[in-house]
């Protein structure tokens, strides 16, 4: 028997619950709603979800925190989020991403998109397919793709599954500039022409966790990023 994705929707807004719920459950998952971040909270420690929507502006605690905590947690850390924002919350957004959501949904928005972004969010967190076989080992960076680990100067690094895949993605393509565009299109399985800045966010925050092999993770102004060979970042 075939399993049931199971999708935590936390909004205080009651009719669009009820839409997001319809929606969901047509589009074949099953669903578990909340209208407060503690309540969301709590589901998630009765059973554990597949996925959590999450609104930002919830009435007792801010969608970042309740982020933070399944993010803090060893037992949710994996589940991945995905943000419901009002237009104007930049920040509020960036600092979710900062707290390791996986993507995020700016309202209004049109249903269809909503699901489609919500599968190519689940398959990444499933592994996904790396599409080309990276380099095993760029400078301190080591990449183990099968085991799904990841070495910087002989440390292991807890990377996201979206980090895992754009990292694993430019030690693939070494020394080519990916534009944002196309990591759009490779790392998250989303249309060129969402707008959203997350490319930036996610590399910024895979920069930090790359310790002495940061710098190696290069920005070409105007384009995107390039992963570069320390030898020929030397010559350069």
């Amino acid at each position: 028997m075939a399993t049931v994705t199971t999708v935590l929707l936390c909004d205080d807004e009651r009719d669009l619950l009820s839409v997001l719920d319809f929606n969901l459950r047509a589009a074949g998952f099953e669903t578990v709603l909340a209208t407060r971040g503690e309540e969301a909270l709590l589901a998630i420690k009765r059973r554990l979800p597949d996925l959590v929507l999450l609104d930002l502006m919830l009435p007792d605690l801010p969608g970042t925190e309740v982020c933070r905590r399944i993010k803090s947690d060893p037992r949710t850390r994996h589940v991945p989020v995905v943000m419901l924002t009002a237009k104007g919350e930049e920040v509020d957004r960036v600092v979710g991403f900062e707290l390791g959501a996986d993507d995020y949904v700016t309202k209004p928005f049109s249903v269809r998109e909503l699901v489609l972004r919500l599968k190519a969010v689940l398959r990444r967190a499933g592994g996904g397919k790396i599409l080309e076989r990276p380099r095993e080992q760029v400078g301190p960076i080591k990449v183990d793709v099968d085991a799904h680990r990841v070495f910087v100067d002989g440390l292991e690094i807890t990377l996201t599954p979206l980090e895992f895949r754009l990292l694993a993605t430019f030690m693939a393509r070494l020394g080519r500039v990916q534009s944002r565009e196309q990591l759009l299109e490779d790392v998250w399985e989303m249309s060129p022409e969402v707008e959203t800045r997350t490319v930036d966010t996610h590399v910024k925050r895979l920069r930090e966790k790359l310790g002495s092999g940061r710098d190696l993770l290069e920005t070409v102004r105007g384009i995107g990023y390039r992963l570069v060979d320390p030898a020929e970042q030397s010559q350069g």
